[in-house]
């Protein structure tokens, strides 16, 4: 699905369905220098298990037309703007990596709009390795590199894909090539520049998920210990054998926990 947003194209991966008014929404939103593949497994078994899923290409980003925003905030007010195109008053929030902060963001500037928040891999501050900084902004693909050894549990350093025969690594190496120079690095800047994370978490009253990886380098589980004491009742899981990319290092699981999730608060 194409919607037009800002006077631009975006993609939305809907999962195959079409959109239903009568079912809930839920929104999912890819880390830097993604797109909506990272969410593959989990849009598909979300459209066809009572959700309608928009899954967009943040601007600048896969398919989608447009600068991309160069600040957390400015993403969370597209993503309103987003939603309006899409005709969603109300949404299930759901972000991984830079995405957790997006929605995060979103979530603090609309809480009434939001119906559930869950945050993927996310930090009280996002901060970047001035290395992997200077190599993004620079294009270098030494930083394809960086993330995908950084970003991968050990597991998925050996193999360790759910699906037989799919190599974790190479396939973040391939994303993070067919991103449009320059996003990758206006994207890291976004996340190491912005320090609003505590106090938009200070603004969300809904029902909210934490899910992390005990394997995460890029961030850590103590890297959001601030985040999970300001959100009160929160829900908080952690994998084992994971890295950063939790959505496809452990697919299934990432759709047990999420949807475990959803349930309990419907």
């Amino acid at each position: 699905m194409e919607l037009n947003v800002d006077g631009h194209g975006v993609f939305v991966h809907t999962g195959g369905r079409d959109f239903d008014a009568s079912q809930p929404t839920l929104v999912l939103v890819h880390g830097g220098g993604n797109d909506h593949s990272a969410w593959g497994l989990q849009t598909r078994y979300f459209a066809h298990h009572g959700y309608n899923v928009l899954v967009p290409d943040l601007p600048g980003h896969g398919r989608s037309g447009g600068a991309t925003p160069t600040t957390i905030d400015a993403f969370g007010e597209w993503l309103w703007r987003f939603a309006d195109a899409a005709g969603v008053d109300a949404a299930h929030l759901a972000g991984h990596s830079m995405g957790s902060l997006i929605v995060l963001a979103a979530a603090a500037q609309a809480p009434g709009r939001v119906s559930s928040l869950t945050l993927i891999g996310p930090s009280d501050h996002m901060q970047v390795h001035p290395d992997l900084l200077t190599a993004a902004a620079a294009n270098d693909p030494v930083a394809w590199e960086m993330i995908t050894d950084w970003g991968f549990g050990k597991p998925a350093h050996k193999g360790g894909h759910q699906a037989p025969g799919l190599w974790l690594r190479g396939g973040g190496r391939a994303l993070l090539a067919s991103c449009p120079a320059d996003v990758l690095g206006s994207d890291l800047a976004a996340c190491n520049d912005w320090t609003g994370a505590l106090n938009a978490a200070s603004s969300v009253n809904c029902p909210t998920l934490f899910l992390m990886a005990a394997g995460d380098r890029m961030t850590t589980v103590g890297a959001s210990k601030g985040l999970r004491a300001a959100i009160r009742g929160a829900r908080v899981e952690i994998l084992p054998d994971t890295g950063h990319m939790i959505m496809v290092e452990r697919p299934n699981e990432t759709i047990d926990i999420i949807s475990d999730f959803l349930d309990d608060i419907r």
